[in-house]
């Protein structure tokens, strides 16, 4: 076996693999079609009508001709009359449909694509947790449906015209087996090289296009980087600009390589099978006008109607092998993502408590991010006291982040569980514990709405509730960023949009805190380092204010996480915990650590030399 056959069997057991959970084809368009009767019942039915509807008088075009040229022969002015309003009533009541139809078809496909785009959105948010955002062979999948999302609404025009030409077909075929000759009907024959061929190339094509996903996914981060504002200066001052543009060359390359070769290859093969069905045709119209003697109306209808019969077949091939593409390349995995998000929909309905009693433990949790196998939390048993202002700290890569989004059931732990006041934080449902969460993120995103609105989506029951904003701008020490803006809250952030401003990061993430604390009373408030662009001084300042918050008596026995490198401020906390390589090193209040002498006064000591 050749190095080169190897590396193909490889391949293709590894999209096989790949793709195991990929529900079947067939269920997957039986599941589109349901989908899409559930959203346009009448127009889509209306619209395979009308496409049914068009095939028939452009399938009576060469009877109608045959029986003119023989009236004409024949002298026969009564056939030859019929033979005209035939074709009359042909051309017009195919003008007349296919306006009609291109007119519904329009309208399904901004209907149905509209609904999908919405759905596909609705199927994302609808999963609790990320795992699916961030694992390389779902992002693959997710990638391919994102990019061509716009393409289901052609799915379904496409599989009504493939059973529009389909019945062109069988009309055809009728006429020439039952005016001409049975014979003729072995003209299906050699129409079927050209069907298998265009039933097999989408499959071989898209397979292919699998398999260098995740390069067309870096090609466009590539371009993404080279085309935004953000890595503009950096790009600009390190002059990486031709290397990036080289990079993406080279990515490029790995996915049109693969890709042409392919499709030169199905090309090729797409060619012999038509070079068949050619063959046939001149023998069907050498044996008619030769073989069998036929007559000159006769002659005319193998002409037309083969001609028509290979129109017919190239149509109905191009539109299976575009069907086929949109089946294979979207529908399934539409099918694999409303799968996935029922299996992950969440099944717990209990209701989180209204005030913490006792707090939050971790009881013996570990976690591996999915498609990983080190473990960033291994085996952690940690109190987290209600009413009490618990710091994380560690070294980057100690599982800190991780925490707190196991906390905020991003993620489920592998082993061990979380509980709230003693009962399993997995039992309650994640919507009502969200509820009962607050926070900000290092990593936020910047929301370029108003202002006012920029801040108030961190409590969409309050959106747009200015009292409430005004407040959590407060909270969160924001306010100096709001008397600054043109208009205040009223002002429109992001500089692309009409009279919108730019404001630095250090701004922007002032006002993702205050997002975090559009909320009055949660149970939980974590702060993943969300003043790491803000001075020391402010940032210290911040935390003694959400402590002090965090201790009083309408706190509800809130407990407060906090994740910063400054040691400087988590000095402050009730509980200080220190994790070391994906476990709890040390756990204790600042002035117990110092004494211990372990790793956190070390830490300590260095960054408390380095401000001296």
């Amino acid at each position: 076996m050749t190095r080169s056959t190897e590396r193909r069997r490889e391949a293709r057991n590894e999209r096989a693999q790949r793709d195991a959970d990929l529900p079947p084809p067939l269920e997957s368009l039986w599941r589109m079609v349901k989908l899409a009767y559930a959203f346009q019942p009448r127009l889509l039915l209306v619209s395979l009508v009308m496409t049914l509807a068009v095939a028939l008088p452009s399938s009576l075009v060469g009877l109608w001709l045959a029986l003119l040229v023989d009236g004409v022969r024949a002298g026969d002015a009564t056939r030859v009359h019929v033979a005209a309003v035939g074709l009359a009533a042909s051309a017009t009541l195919l003008w007349w449909l296919q306006v009609v139809f291109d007119r519904l078809s329009r309208r399904l496909r901004d209907r149905i694509g509209i609904a999908m785009e919405a759905h596909v959105a609705e199927l994302h948010a609808r999963v609790a947790t990320i795992a699916h955002q961030e694992r390389r062979e779902h992002l693959d999948r997710l990638e391919v449906l994102r990019r061509h999302t716009f393409g289901l609404d052609h799915l379904f025009m496409s599989l009504f015209s493939t059973l529009g030409w389909v019945l062109r077909l069988v009309i055809v075929l009728i006429l020439l087996v039952t005016r001409v000759h049975p014979a003729l009907a072995l003209l299906v024959l050699f129409a079927v090289p050209p069907v298998v061929a265009a039933g097999v190339r989408p499959g071989i094509e898209q397979a292919v296009r699998d398999s260098v996903a995740q390069h067309e996914r870096r090609v466009r981060h590539l371009f993404v980087l080279g085309t935004t504002a953000a890595p503009g200066k950096e790009l600009r001052v390190t002059g990486n600009g031709p290397a990036l543009v080289e990079a993406r060359r080279a990515e490029w390359r790995k996915v049109y390589g693969p890709v042409s070769a392919a499709t030169w290859g199905t090309a090729v093969w797409s060619s012999l099978a038509w070079a068949v069905f050619g063959l046939g045709y001149v023998g069907a119209v050498v044996f008619t006008a030769v073989g069998i003697h036929a007559s000159p109306g006769a002659v005319v209808l193998v002409l037309v109607v083969g001609n028509q019969l290979s129109q017919f077949v190239g149509a109905a091939v191009g539109e299976l092998g575009f069907l086929r593409s949109i089946w294979l390349n979207i529908s399934r995995r539409l099918i694999w993502l409303e799968d996935y998000a029922a299996a992950a929909d969440e099944q717990s309905h209990g209701t989180p408590p209204d005030a913490l009693q006792h707090g939050i433990r971790l009881d013996h949790v570990s976690f591996r991010y999915p498609g990983t196998e080190r473990l960033v939390l291994d085996d952690v048993s940690l109190d987290l006291p209600a009413g009490a202002v618990v710091a994380v700290v560690g070294e980057n890569g100690a599982g800190k982040t991780t925490l707190v989004k196991l906390l905020a059931r991003l993620y489920a732990p592998d082993s061990g569980r979380i509980e709230v006041d003693g009962v399993d934080l997995a039992t309650m449902s994640v919507t009502q514990w969200r509820s009962r969460l607050a926070g900000a993120f290092q990593d936020f995103f910047r929301f370029e709405l108003r202002a006012l609105d920029s801040v108030g989506v961190g409590d969409l029951p309050r959106l747009g509730d200015r009292p409430a904003t005004e407040t959590a701008v407060v909270r969160a020490g924001a306010d100096d960023v709001i008397e600054r803006l043109v208009h205040g809250l009223d002002t429109q952030l992001g500089p692309t949009w009409d009279e919108g401003v730019d404001v630095s990061f250090g701004q922007w993430q002032k006002l993702a805190l205050a997002r975090g604390f559009m909320r009055d009373e949660p149970l939980l408030l974590v702060l993943d380092e969300p003043t790491a662009s803000l001075d020391a001084e402010t940032e210290h300042a911040l935390f003694e204010r959400f402590a002090a918050a965090s201790r009083g008596t309408s706190a509800k026995g809130r407990v407060t996480v906090l994740v910063s490198h400054r040691f400087s401020t988590v000095r402050m906390a009730d509980v200080i915990v220190v994790l070391d390589g994906s476990r709890v090193a040390e756990v204790g209040s600042h002035d117990q650590l110092m004494a211990r002498g372990g790793q956190y006064a070390e830490l300590y000591s260095i960054q408390a030399r380095a401000f001296r």
